[in-house]
């Protein structure tokens, strides 16, 4: 028992000793180590952390819907009655076409030319007045033309002096007297061999024409506007025994403004005719309307509702008047149509105007015009404008002019009972300022007769066109172009024809060479067609004509 316990103790101490013998060795391996290397950590590995990449969005740019729709601004504006030094009249368009190339800016001018026709050429203008309350103009004209044909010749000496007074109390005055002297040679007989002594083949035609009007330049108290006015003229042909007219048209038109959308118009006219032919005993020639009317207005729509009684001569006729209108908010486009009633007056004067080379004519009648149209016009862009329009008229008592059965050299006064007319109209206009403006306008009619065989000397196409240029400062530059079909006549041998027409190019220069004197130069037909406008009656073909202008001041 005790040597196993003793043998049991012995293992011990042999397993402490052995033991404590390995933790030394362990203990001096370590101190060994530390003496050779310092302690470090050496981590070695592959893995190198990242995020994820996220995905990306794209943005492309589109462009915004266009916004066709234009802001609908409402302007309410009060009503000012405001007491202006001047006021202008209203404007209304004229078939005259400006003789000059451009408004000459000075006030006083003489413009002086010669030409292979025109010898001499002379112009004149004249004004003065204080410039506010006072405005008065004196005008002068004059030139002698002779062409290759025998006796195709005509001259003109015209003066007129016009003047405008406005008073303390807001009225204004106006008024004007003229003179005229037309002298033709009656050129155009057939044959050409027949002889006439000069003084048989002269036409000489004189007027002395006034007026005189009256206008309140500001509204009543009642809101009244008026503007009665009179016109006087006296005309007549030099031969022997004398031809001779006297006319007087008296015009009283009053207008009463209701609110900022309705007027009320009316009016009241008397045209007296007195004519005598040749010494014979007189004819009267006279015309009374009266014209109530309702005018509404807006920003889109127009009206015009009037009915006129009228007398011709004693004959009663109800003429109607209605014109409408509608324009869209930006006013680039308006609708019309238009159903109108209305006379044009049969004078010796305005037949003259028509063609001068006619007889006197031996009975007057005034022509009554019932006309129906409808149409658009507007604006493409700021410069471009355009007109069309289509409609049906109907004449009483239309003048178409004959040649005489003798030589045809004059021409007739016909009436045709009624007249219709189905006719197209357009014009396209560009316009940039006042340095460039080009217009140009086509007409077609389609004439039927009822009494008479054809519409005689009427034209069915007529296209014109004008063309106004400032390039530069000191330089204008104007053309025109005429181009028409010609109408029907019937000769001395009664055979009935047309003419073939004409086709007219006119050009025209003017340069400042001073600073009071300017150069022009004015060409005329230039491809020398020798057409004929009314039958018989050559034109003078290719002229030339310049001079000088000289401005002096105020």
């Amino acid at each position: 028992m005790r040597i196993e316990l003793f043998q049991n103790a012995f293992k011990i101490m042999k397993g402490i000793i052995c033991l404590t013998m390995f933790m030394l060795l362990v203990s001096m391996t370590v101190k060994a180590q530390d003496t050779l290397k310092k302690k470090t950590i050496n981590i070695t590995s592959t893995f190198k952390p990242a995020l994820k990449n996220t995905a990306k969005l794209n943005f492309n740019a589109e462009a915004p819907l266009i916004d066709s729709s234009r802001p609908d601004l409402k302007y309410n504006l009060p009503t000012q009655f405001l007491s202006l030094t001047y006021q202008p009249n209203g404007l209304n368009p004229v078939a005259l076409p400006a003789d000059s190339i451009k408004t000459w800016n000075n006030d006083n001018y003489i413009k002086v030319g010669a030409g292979n026709i025109h010898l001499p050429y002379v112009l004149a203008g004249l004004s003065f007045g204080d410039r506010k309350k006072s405005f008065f103009n004196i005008s002068a004209e004059g030139y002698s033309a002779k062409g290759k044909l025998p006796y195709q010749e005509n001259s003109l000496l015209a003066a007129s002096i016009s003047g405008t007074i406005k008073s303390s109390n807001n009225l204004e005055w106006d008024g004007a007297l003229g003179f005229r002297a037309d002298g033709y040679y009656l050129y155009g007989f057939q044959p050409d061999t027949l002889k006439f002594a000069k003084s048989q083949l002269q036409q000489q035609f004189f007027t002395f024409d006034g007026r005189l009007g009256l206008r309140n330049t500001v509204p009543s108290s009642y809101g009244l506007t008026y503007n009665p006015n009179i016109k006087i003229a006296a005309f007549g042909l030099n031969n022997s025994p004398r031809s001779s007219e006297a006319d007087m048209v008296f015009n009283v038109p009053v207008e009463k403004i209701l609110n900022e959308h309705f007027a009320i118009d009316l009016a009241f006219t008397a045209d007296i005719t007195n004519y005598s032919y040749r010494g014979a005993s007189a004819i009267n020639n006279n015309l009374f309307i009266v014209s109530p009317a309702v005018v509404y207005h807006s920003d889109n729509i127009a009206l015009h509702l009037e009915m006129s009684p009228s007398w011709d001569q004693s004959d009663f006729h109800l003429l109607p008047n209605f014109r409408a209108e509608y324009t869209t908010d930006d006013k680039r486009f308006t609708l019309f149509a238009s159903l109108d009633g209305y006379y044009d007056k049969g004078s010796f004067k305005r037949f003259a105007g028509i063609n001068p080379w006619l007889w006197e004519p031996t009975t007057l009648l005034n022509t009554r015009v019932n006309e129906f149209f409808g149409g658009f016009k507007g604006s493409l862009s700021n410069h471009i404008s355009y007109l069309a329009k289509a409609g049906f008229s109907q004449s009483h008592n239309m003048p178409l002019f004959l040649n005489d059965s003798l030589d045809g050299k004059n021409f007739r006064v016909v009436y045709e009972e009624r007249l219709d007319d189905f006719n197209v109209h357009g014009e396209i206009s560009y316009i940039e300022g006042e340095d460039l403006n080009i217009t140009a306008g086509l007409t077609l009619n389609n004439y039927k007769t009822t009494s008479q065989y054809r519409a005689w000397g009427l034209l069915p196409f007529e296209f014109t066109t004008s063309f106004r240029w400032q390039p530069i400062k000191d330089l204008w530059l104007k053309a025109d172009l005429l181009a028409f079909e010609g109408g029907y006549f019937r000769n001395v041998n009664k055979i009935v024809a047309s003419t073939t027409g004409g086709f007219d190019i006119n050009a025209g220069i003017e340069f400042r060479i001073a600073r009071q004197l300017n150069l022009w130069l004015q060409m005329n037909n230039l491809f020398n067609d020798k057409y004929q406008r009314w039958n018989q009656y050559s034109v003078y073909g290719f002229n030339i004509l310049g001079g000088v202008i000289f401005s002096f001041g105020r």
